[in-house]
C-alpha cells in the first residue's frame, strides 16, 4: 500500500502542467455574423470553471440549447444548433463597449483562447481611442495571427450561411454583401428584431469603422459577457472569476434614435457582482503560450487569413 502511494505520488509530479500566459499585444479586427454554432460551444474545448458550459447555442427558434454535442446547421444541413442572438455587441458608455468575437491568438490554440476575454483598445479609424471588452466563442482556420472577428448582425456571412435558415422570413439580400454586409444604419430595419440592436451599434458607437487596428490584452470577463454566452474559464494566466453585474444597462448616444442600440439579455449563467477595472494604459506586445487544443474547420469569419481588402459595400 505504501509503496503504491510513493508511486502515485511520484508519477502525479511527472505530469505537465499547462500554464497559460496572459495573452498581450497588437492585432486587426474584421467583423461577421453567420448564425453558425460557436466553435467554442462544443463541449472539452477548454478547461472550464465549476459548473460552467461550453458557449451557449440555441435552436432555430433562439432558444438556449442544453445539448452541447448538438450539430451545427453549418456543418450539415440536419444540424439543430445555431449562434444565439443575444450573443450581439452593445455600448456600456461613449468609450466602451461589450460584444464577442471570433479569435486567433499567435501562439495559442482553443483551449487557450476559448471563452477567454480581451480589452481591444482601437488605434485606427473613427473609433480610436475607444476600448471593447470581447469574449472568445468562436474561432476559424481563415483568421490570421492576433485576428478577432466582431461578431455583428449584418456584418457579413463570411465564408459559412445559416442565417437564411434560421431566419427564413429575412431574404438573402436583407443580410448584405458576404464580406462586408450591411452598408448603412437603415439597412438594420431589414433584419430580424432580435439582431437589430446590434447592427445599430456598429453606425452608433462602432461609427461604422472598417476593420480598425487594435492592442489587446487578456482581462477577467465582465459578468455581463458570460451571463449571455454561459462560458466562464477556469483560473489559468488570470484570475477568471467574472467581474461587474451580470446585467449592464445599454449606453444610448443623443444623436442615435431613442432605444435603436438596446439590446435584451438571456442570461445562461450566474456571476459574482464585483466592480470593473477598464486600464487606459498601453499593452505590452506579446503571445499567448502553450495550449492543448486542436484546430478546427473554419466557421465562416469575415476576412481571412491574408485579406487586406475593405469590406466596406459600396
Amino acid at each position: 500500500m505504501k509503496a503504491n502511494l510513493v508511486f502515485s505520488v511520484l508519477f502525479s509530479c511527472l505530469l505537465p502542467i499547462i500554464i497559460y500566459a496572459q495573452a498581450s499585444g497588437s492585432g486587426t479586427t474584421t467583423r461577421y455574423w453567420d448564425c453558425c454554432k460557436a466553435s467554442c460551444g462544443w463541449s472539452k474545448k477548454a478547461t472550464l470553471a465549476t459548473g460552467s458550459n461550453p458557449v451557449s447555442s440555441c435552436d432555430i427558434s433562439n432558444n438556449p440549447l442544453t445539448d452541447y454535442n448538438a450539430v451545427s446547421y453549418c456543418a450539415s444541413s440536419s444540424g439543430t444548433a445555431f449562434m444565439c442572438g443575444s450573443q450581439t455587441p452593445w455600448a456600456v458608455s461613449d468609450t466602451l463597449s461589450y460584444g464577442f468575437a471570433a479569435t486567433t491568438i499567435s501562439g495559442g490554440t482553443e483551449a487557450s483562447w476559448c471563452c477567454a476575454c480581451y480589452q481591444l483598445t482601437f488605434t485606427s479609424g473613427p473609433v480610436a481611442g475607444k476600448q471593447m471588452i470581447v469574449q472568445a466563442t468562436n474561432t476559424g482556420g481563415d483568421l490570421g495571427s492576433n485576428q478577432f472577428d466582431l461578431a455583428i448582425p449584418g456584418g457579413g456571412f463570411g465564408i459559412f450561411d445559416a442565417c437564411t435558415h434560421q431566419y427564413p422570413s429575412t431574404p438573402a439580400s436583407a443580410w448584405g454583401a458576404q464580406y462586408g454586409g450591411l452598408s448603412s444604419r437603415t439597412q438594420c430595419a431589414s433584419l430580424p428584431a432580435a439582431l437589430q440592436a446590434g447592427c445599430y451599434w456598429r453606425f452608433d458607437w462602432f461609427l461604422n469603422a472598417d476593420n480598425p487596428s487594435i492592442t489587446f490584452k487578456q482581462v477577467a470577463c465582465p459578468a455581463a459577457l458570460t451571463a449571455r454566452s454561459g462560458c466562464v474559464r477556469a483560473n489559468d494566466a488570470i484570475n477568471e472569476t467574472p467581474t461587474g453585474p451580470s446585467a449592464v444597462p445599454t449606453w444610448a448616444s443623443s444623436t442615435s434614435a431613442a432605444g435603436s442600440t438596446s439590446s435584451a439579455i438571456t442570461s445562461t449563467s450566474k456571476s459574482t457582482s464585483v466592480g470593473v477595472t477598464i486600464s487606459t494604459s498601453s499593452t505590452t506586445s506579446g503571445a499567448a503560450s502553450g495550449g492543448t487544443g486542436t484546430p478546427v474547420a473554419r466557421y465562416g469569419q469575415c476576412g481571412g487569413s491574408g485579406w487586406s481588402g475593405s469590406t466596406v459595400v459600396s
